[in-house]
């Protein structure tokens, strides 16, 4: 039976309910209520992007400052020789900040560990991903980020910000947390699934641009890879969010190049500069860049592949309780600890260019290109200027230009082993986590690999090797092409890149798609999550909607002007979230306006389909004990008289809790007034290929099948059609026949 192994999880109610109360309600707004309306959704996009953008200051600040201490306080120890008491320091340290992650993970919001992303994308897709976007999953949000990516682990913030963005815009949107929700009159306009999409669209856009201060690469990442439904409205109310991130990043910069924010200093946010240098290229160049996509995409699939093995494994402990998801942060984090203290011993001291002041080689501050660690003066160790500071200020020493001696191979390859080993088995942890950075880290460590071999035979410069080698193991493991494009322009700020990256981009996602899905998509199936993709499988053309209906139980149907016994019954035995609405002659006295209808208008036996009712209004109409003592229909002013639409937008209500008299089971409900007179329907002959893409597009919820032909003794709706219904693996189960020319398809 189609959709008989599915997850429990509900859709969203995308669609406009156009009922009658909805029909005036909306006739019946003046000009200046439209206007509020719209000055209010923009008001929304303003706090999100401020928000988002004080929000995502604050995190960094912490995390520069924290990490930064650290790390100059295991320097210190390591300089005066103390290597037993500086490991101790280090790894109690991050042992530390990893804990306090995990515990606030684990105890009390679970569904903040991991990036967020894929939950978003769910959401966004049309399913109700519980407990996402509360105001405890913001905090544990945001302290676990600051704990985690301080503790030194392979993690970075990027993914993160994504979803904190979206928790501030679902807060925003809805007046707070459930508990002390704002009761405004204004914001009732916004108690409804489609607003919160798109302010949630908002927040995640401004997320991104929080990461990377790209304010055109999160619209963009928003658009190619978050986003089902997209208009032009949308696109311009995230671009003003990111305006606003962008404005409150660049203020609390300036704020902090004085020296206010302690070790936070201006390179906090992420920038890799890189447009000091001079890129030029010539056409033998395009075959390193053409080998650093294919690289790109072989490594990004394989690297899919095993982090989906690992995810697996992972899951298996997390599921034997909280103790042993702790057990396995601690277990990463002193793993992690041990490499990073210990491997830069494995590398040889080099000798400062006596160019360079003694200022800048060696160093023992929290940053630059030059650490000194175990090397006696006037002597650098490259690893540890790779690994004893933070994940952004690695990536700006190995993006640096004009630096081709400064790293050597055998560091290099250590490095890049190293976080292809850290970036397989610390993401999956109880802590939040973003796979931007990791990927970067290690993209960037082959890519400049590639370009200290090449040495003499390019003329582009190792700083833009690592460049073009974190974009194409990007484009590798997530799919995305043009929003990492832009993104990569406006963190290196050298828009001369703009070709080769395009190149390397497209190349490396060619390969990848080849092999396995996006890292994002195995995460939507290792979660049960119902995702409707963008194509529909091409054996799902040799289907009908109409036999899909009939490898289904029968459709429940209500009457127009149905009994309270009837309803009670179908809303227990049922999970069901919306019914067709069906009229009949012995219940038709009135046509929708209240005027009676002719004898003859209504044939004998004949049925009308008059809507689709939800089944959150069949339960307020129960709840406000809207009952008639006989079966007739009622007029249109009593009905709005008795409910408002704030009464029908509330959701949580169960049929448990409902009270009915045996008096009231006898009584009558009419249900036209709430009933959606303009349902989606799709004719029983339609492919589900093509249904597929209606559903997705519009986002629905559900879809009424109606019959070909109509005649009497027929009924007017032969099924109705979810999202469980539609998923490629569920029609499958039911039609056995087709997984054969699937595989046929694929040969």
């Amino acid at each position: 039976m189609v959709g008989a192994k599915v997850t429990h999880m509900e859709s969203l109610d995308y669609e406009i309910n156009e009922n009658d109360l909805f029909k005036h309600d909306w006739r019946s707004r003046s000009r200046i209520q439209v206007l509020q309306y719209i000055f209010l959704k923009w008001t929304l996009a303003f706090l999100v992007g401020l928000l988002t953008g004080i929000v995502a200051t604050f995190i960094n600040l912490a995390v520069e400052n924290i990490s930064g201490f650290k790390i100059l306080a295991v320097t210190d120890l390591v300089t005066k020789r103390r290597y037993v008491l500086g490991f101790l320091y280090f790894t109690g340290a991050n042992l530390a900040l990893t804990m306090v992650a995990a515990i606030l993970c684990v105890c009390f919001a679970p569904t903040a560990a991991g990036p967020g992303i894929p939950e978003i994308k769910a959401y966004l897709n049309g399913v109700n991903t519980p407990n996402m976007f509360g105001a405890s999953t913001l905090i544990v949000k945001i302290v676990g980020s600051i704990g985690a990516v301080s503790a030194g682990l392979d993690l970075g913030k990027e993914g993160p910000l994504v979803h904190i963005g979206s928790c501030i815009a679902s807060l925003v949107g809805q007046g707070g947390p459930d508990n002390y929700r704002l009761k405004w009159r204004w914001l009732r306009y916004f108690n409804n699934d489609r607003d919160r999409r798109d302010l949630i669209t908002c927040g995640a856009a401004s997320g991104v641009c929080a990461a990377f201060r790209a304010p055109l690469g999160g619209v963009l990442f928003a658009l190619e890879e978050i986003a089902t439904w997209w208009r032009s409205v949308l696109l311009w109310r995230t671009f003003f969010s990111t305006a606003v991130v962008v404005v409150v990043l660049r203020g609390f910069m300036e704020y902090c190049r004085s020296g206010n924010c302690g070790l936070f200093g201006e390179g906090g946010l992420i920038m890799f500069d890189v447009s000091s240098v001079s890129v030029s290229y010539h056409a033998m160049d395009l075959i390193s860049v053409t080998v650093i996509g294919v690289i790109g995409g072989v490594l990004g699939s394989i690297y899919n592949y095993l982090l989906h093995k690992v995810l697996r494994l992972y899951s298996l402990v997390n599921e034997k309780g909280r103790l042993h998801k702790l057990l396995l942060s601690i277990m990463v984090s002193l793993f992690t600890s041990a490499c990073l203290y210990f491997l830069p011993f494995l590398a040889g001291c080099s000798r400062c260019d006596p160019s360079l002041p003694d200022t800048e080689c060696p160093t023992n501050s929290r940053s630059g290109n030059f650490r000194q660690f175990n090397c006696p003066p006037g002597y650098y160790n490259d690893l540890a200027t790779l690994l004893h500071t933070s994940n952004d200020n690695a990536v700006r020493n190995i993006f640096s230009t004009s630096t081709q001696k400064e790293l050597h191979p055998l560091s290099l390859i250590i490095f890049f082993a190293l976080y292809c080993i850290l970036g397989l088995f610390t993401f999956g942890i109880a802590v939040p986590s973003g796979l931007f950075l990791p990927i970067i880290l290690m993209g960037s460590g082959y890519g400049r690999l590639l370009g200290l071999f090449m040495g003499s035979y390019t003329s582009i410069d190792q700083g833009l090797y690592a460049v073009l080698g974190a974009a194409s193991l990007m484009a590798g493991s997530m799919r995305m092409t043009v929003s990492l494009c832009v993104i990569f322009l406006e963190l290196t700020n050298n828009l001369l890149l703009l070709p080769i990256t395009m190149i390397v981009l497209l190349i490396a996602k060619t390969v990848g798609d080849y092999f396995n899905p996006s890292i994002y998509e195995i995460m939507l199936n290792m979660k049960g999550l119902p995702f409707l993709e963008a194509h529909p499988e091409p054996w799902m053309r040799n289907l009908t909607v109409g036999e899909l209906a009939d490898s289904k139980p029968a459709v429940v149907t209500l009457h127009g002007v149905e009994k309270v016994s009837r309803i009670v019954e179908v809303l227990r035995n049922t999970k069901h979230n919306g019914f067709p609405v069906v009229d009949q002659e012995a219940i038709y006295p009135f046509d929708p306006v209240g005027l009676r209808l002719p004898a003859a208008s209504a044939g004998p036996g004949t049925t009308e389909l008059h809507g689709l009712i939800l089944r959150a209004h069949l339960l307020a109409a129960l709840n406000e004990k809207w009952f008639l003592s006989e079966p007739r229909r009622t007029e249109e002013w009593k009905v709005r008289e008795k409910f408002t639409s704030a009464v029908l937008a509330e959701r949580g209500r169960k049929i448990e809790e409902v009270a009915i008299t045996e008096d009231e089971m006898e009584m009558y409900v009419d249900l036209h007034p709430l009933t959606n007179t303009t349902p989606y329907t799709v004719v029983e002959s339609m492919s589900v290929a093509k249904a597929i893409v209606l559903f997705r597009q519009v986002g629905l919820r559900q879809m009424l099948i109606i019959p070909k032909y109509r005649a009497a003794g027929i009924s007017p709706v032969v099924g109705i059609l979810t999202r469980q219904d539609l998923r490629a693996s569920n029609i499958l189960s039911a039609f056995s026949h087709l997984a054969k020319s699937k595989g046929l398809e694929r040969k």
